[in-house]
């Protein structure tokens, strides 16, 4: 019965999200045609991502580990743990006042009707390629010249044995960071891998916790930031999973 109910309950979620991709995808697709009025267009984005989140019966708790403040007029290169689609929604949700572009695969243009939209508000990367992957950087760097944020997962995926806390980190992020010296903000999500998996059969509705790690400062040494943001995640999980 309850695998039944976890099916209806995913069904839910293509319904809301075919809903939803239509709603708000139509001022998004014709304000990204403009690179200046990304900022509007991100106002859509979020509105779809509270519906996302809010409509599969989710919440949350923002619990603040650090006393430092993000800057409005800064970009940042967002960086958290990943182990659900919802980590994109809540990422979103987040931060109404940094209007975000995200790193992802490629292979989501195929999604009908919102992958028309993805392709021209994220970097997309084809993993295959390594000059896909090289080319991302210098995208990243144009994104953030035109006022807008990077969220990246540095685990570049969500790994198939559920026992990992927190799988090791690409260097993409640091990279960035380092390489364009914009700070690092660091979040840890807890609740959503065992609320909302990639296993169709498991899941339910709850709060998840975030917690803001604080701010990383950008230095010249990509190596260095990868391992603190790392350490600081992992403690995060450590000590305050369930």
């Amino acid at each position: 019965m309850t695998k039944i109910l976890n099916y209806l309950w995913r069904f839910w979620l293509l319904l809301l999200a075919f809903v939803l991709t239509i709603i708000f995808g139509i001022p998004v697709y014709i304000l990204s045609f403009s690179k200046k009025h990304y900022q509007y267009a991100y106002k859509f984005v979020r509105l779809w991502c509270f519906g996302m989140f809010y409509g599969m019966g989710f919440r949350y708790d923002l619990i603040k580990l650090s006393d430092q403040k993000k800057d409005k007029d800064q970009q940042y290169v967002f960086i958290s743990n990943h182990t659900s689609i919802m980590d994109i929604m809540l990422t979103c949700i987040l931060f109404p006042h940094h209007p975000i572009c995200f790193v992802g695969k490629k292979e989501l243009v195929k999604i009908p009707i919102f992958g028309t939209i993805y392709k021209r508000i994220c970097v997309m990367v084809d993993r295959t390629s390594a000059r896909s992957r090289a080319d991302v950087y210098r995208r990243c760097a144009e994104k953030m010249e035109e006022g807008n944020s990077i969220a990246i997962f540095p685990e570049g995926g969500v790994p198939d044995d559920t026992s990992i806390i927190l799988d090791n980190f690409k260097d993409g992020a640091f990279i960035l960071s380092s390489k364009h010296h914009s700070p690092i903000a660091v979040y840890t999500f807890i609740g959503l891998k065992e609320m909302f998996p990639f296993e169709n059969s498991k899941g339910h509705p709850g709060r998840v916790k975030v917690y803001f790690n604080g701010i990383i400062e950008p230095t010249d040494s990509p190596k260095d930031l990868k391992e603190e943001a790392y350490q600081v995640i992992k403690k995060t999980l450590t000590e305050h999973s369930i």
